[in-house]
């Protein structure tokens, strides 16, 4: 018995999938590639499946991981090939490897957000001088309800960048089991000082461990 680690893309409509959709997704496929994987015992007996950081609806994912335990030998490269085969086109294994940190390494989460602009440059400047103001307050929902936070301290590794016809925000906010900070924060700033967003697109590119290194 062994434990693997999937690598995998949730883009495209897959995005609208719910964590426990995806959960029962990969559940299924497992089960129609013939994947060894081991089940729990008792009475609800169920894969053991764990996922690095759940994903929040909405956002793609180019890097995420799933973690299996294969209740007997099988190629890291076969799990690969017959799972993929299995998923539905917008959710792609690409990597099945050995876990080398356990998944409470995680510290960050790498993201990048595209919001169609008619003034790229001018709306560029906008956000930079915005989140450069400290403090910059918002709103965060937690499990004791909503709080005031301040949002500069979390954003020194954030850049903002002109396209043609767009912003480009590169953010690495704090991410994992002690704290969780959520790309739409960054939007809802942007929302109340400068101007509406109508829509964007928010991709998670990688996790990292506390040191700034990938999450492996």
């Amino acid at each position: 018995m062994r434990t693997v680690r999937v690598w995998f893309s949730k883009t495209g409509r897959a995005i609208y999938i719910s964590h426990l959709d995806l959960m029962r997704c990969m559940t299924r496929a497992a089960r129609r590639a013939r994947i060894p994987v081991w089940y729990t015992q008792g009475f609800n007996a169920r894969a053991y499946m764990t996922f690095a950081l759940p994903l929040s609806l909405g956002i793609s994912g180019l890097k995420e991981s799933m973690d299996l335990r294969l209740e007997h030998e099988m190629e890291n490269a076969e799990v690969c090939a017959r799972l993929d085969a299995a998923l539905p086109p917008d959710i792609h294994v690409f990597a099945v490897t050995d876990p080398v940190m356990k998944p409470g390494a995680i510290a960050y989460a790498s993201y990048q957000l595209k919001i169609p602009s008619p003034a790229p440059e001018a709306q560029c400047e906008q956000v930079r001088a915005l989140f450069a103001t400290d403090p910059l307050f918002v709103e965060k929902r937690s499990k004791h309800g909503p709080l005031q936070m301040n949002l500069h301290p979390e954003l020194r590794d954030t850049t903002v960048s002109a396209a043609e016809d767009s912003l480009q925000i590169d953010a690495l906010l704090a991410a994992g089991g002690n704290f969780n900070l959520n790309p739409s924060l960054l939007l809802q700033c942007i929302e109340r000082a400068l101007f509406p967003v109508p829509e964007v697109t928010i991709v998670r590119t990688g996790l990292w461990n506390a040191d700034k290194k990938p999450f492996q």
